[in-house]
């Protein structure tokens, strides 16, 4: 089995000249493209209005789903880490405005100006710490983040994602929640070990609050029925609910916190890619009143 790219190198370093113009050349690569940006369009549900609308095409690559978005009547600005990319897009002459930058940094995209989103293999990719001034939780909080602002009330954001495992699928979620958003997965051909696909569909602003998420596709491409999503592994939808407090308010312990609370909280921290030290048994050890 092949090893995951973002595994292998960072992607400015994964995705160089000869890289860029491999997939770009790929025809297997196009048509896959194609039908996943076609998925997360439809999953955008934009409204029929004839009105064309500015999205966001998040690690755009060489434009290859911009092109969907430009064949629908949409205008698009493209943002990927690989200057090789988007020097093979420039080739193209691709319709969208591209941009070189690093998504675990911010957009840097005007609040509230953008209709939607899109991104197709890519939000993964900050899962991983290529250098090491790089914190996974960090930079998926400062793209969320960055991501919240710049979309419009109501709009909807779709990422096509390869989660490497459900630690990952669950470190993107929460980052994703903790921003503001409202939203779960969504998994096309649940039962597919090859077909299997998984969308990350957010909404966020007043629309969020009695948005659903949409439901995904067996293999028929027919909606998945309730039954198809019983067990986790084969999950059809996951939706977080968002109709809670935005802080929950501090409650006075005078118990103090004990052992259970320790391990528990460090077991989180754990899960959020932070150093944490082993457990021992001096672990939540209540210290003595004198030395």
């Amino acid at each position: 089995m092949a090893s995951r790219p973002e595994v292998i190198a960072p992607p400015e370093i994964f995705y160089d000249d000869s890289e860029a113009r491999k997939y770009t050349s790929s025809s297997r690569i196009v048509q896959i493209q194609a039908t996943l940006s076609e998925r997360a369009l439809e999953l955008l549900a934009l409204p029929d209005d004839g009105i064309p609308k500015l999205l966001l095409d998040i690690g755009c690559g060489s434009g290859l789903s911009g092109e969907t978005l430009t064949e629908n009547g949409h205008h698009w600005i493209g943002l990927d880490i690989s200057a090789s990319m988007l020097n093979v897009a420039v080739e193209r002459e691709v319709e969208g405005d591209l941009l070189l930058g690093d998504m675990g940094q911010g957009l840097g995209v005007r609040p509230g100006v953008v209709d939607g989103a899109i991104s197709i293999s890519a939000v993964q990719w900050l899962c991983n710490a290529d250098k090491s001034s790089h914190n996974p939780r960090l930079r998926l909080k400062a793209f969320f983040t960055s991501l919240y602002k710049c979309l419009s009330n109501g709009a909807r954001a779709v990422f096509q994602v390869y989660p490497e495992n459900i630690d990952q699928r669950e470190l993107i979620l929460n980052a994703a929640m903790h921003a503001g958003f409202a939203g779960g997965i969504v998994v096309d051909f649940p039962h597919s070990s090859k077909r299997r696909k998984e969308f990350l569909v957010l909404t966020c602003g007043q629309r969020s609050v009695n948005s659903s998420v949409a439901k995904g596709k067996n293999e028929d491409g027919e909606s998945c029925s309730d039954e198809d999503s019983e067990d986790e592994e084969n999950q059809t939808v996951c939706i977080s609910d968002r109709h809670r407090p935005r802080k929950k308010q501090k409650k006075n312990n005078k118990s103090g916190k004990g052992k259970e609370w320790i391990l528990r909280k460090k077991e989180q921290m754990r899960r959020r890619g932070n150093a944490v030290p082993q457990d021992s048994k001096y672990t939540g050890r209540k210290r003595k009143d004198r030395f």
